[in-house]
């Protein structure tokens, strides 16, 4: 019961904050344009070496970055396919800022600052997530075309740096907002 009653208060404080339309700036526009190039060549990769792939290719790996788990090479296709769903699904989510949640309550003086903070890091977080999977992807046919070699032990590090140096750069921004719009007097 608590739970339900913690959503629909939830659900309450989204419907009251502002929309506002955010329009891109030129980093937002080269991290959209980007992590297309970055899906549309993953699977021109994917669809240009799978011919030459082994039947067996790996399809999981240890905390060392050594292949442990393989698979039919048709389990290729999860990556770029993962990949595009991902960032598909995130690009419309990132239409609707106010449903994001905050760290801080969003006022009409900082619903536009928030919003595009928010964005941002869900555009930077979008970049990150295809970028990790096409690493993966083209690791793997690597290691499926020369056996010696594995992922690396650098990349489990490498990842999880790429994901929460951003969200913590850009929850510190969203906090540094609304203390600087608290400071402005109302009109």
């Amino acid at each position: 019961m608590l739970d339900f009653i913690k959503l629909q208060f939830s659900t309450e404080q989204m419907q009251d904050r502002p929309r506002v339309k955010i329009h891109l700036t030129s980093i937002d526009l080269t991290c959209e344009i980007l992590g297309w190039i970055l899906v549309l060549g993953m699977w021109l990769l994917t669809l240009n070496k799978y011919g030459t792939l082994p039947d067996r290719i790996p399809i999981h790996y240890n905390i060392l970055g050594e292949a442990d788990g393989f698979g039919k090479k048709s389990a290729i296709i999860t990556l770029p396919l993962i990949s595009s769903i991902l960032f598909i699904v995130l690009t419309i989510l990132n239409k609707f800022p106010h449903i994001f949640n905050y760290p801080t309550t969003i006022t009409e003086k900082d619903a536009l600052k928030q919003y595009t903070n928010a964005t941002r890091m869900l555009r930077c977080l979008k970049l990150v997530i295809v970028f990790t999977f096409g690493l993966i992807l083209f690791k793997t046919i690597q290691i499926s075309e020369d056996n010696s070699a594995k992922l690396g032990i650098w990349m489990l590090p490498l990842t999880l740096c790429l994901i929460i140096i951003p969200m913590i750069y850009f929850t510190i921004k969203s906090n540094r907002i609304k203390k600087f719009t608290e400071d402005i007097p109302d009109n």
